[in-house]
């Protein structure tokens, strides 16, 4: 299943991404995007998302702890 971590800035969802391709190598370093919602002009308001998947249960956890730790959290997709 495709989680989505959810970040206020860039810094943190790219210092995020990096942590986990070193925590889990066999996903690479998971992709950072900017979260975009229809209809919405300012993207200088949105969150930074950083897309995860193939992850169980325990690293799910270990990846909550994480995203804690930068003001983030999770989201499932």
């Amino acid at each position: 299943m495709r989680q989505l971590l959810v970040f206020g800035e860039r810094d943190d969802a790219e210092e995020v991404a990096e942590t986990l391709g070193e925590w889990f190598p066999g996903l690479g370093v998971p992709r950072v995007v900017r979260e975009t919602l229809a209809g919405e002009d300012d993207a200088e308001d949105a969150q930074w998302l950083v897309v995860v998947e193939g992850l169980d249960e325990e690293a799910l956890a270990k990846v909550d702890e994480l995203a804690e730790r930068y003001e983030g959290w999770r989201e499932a997709e």
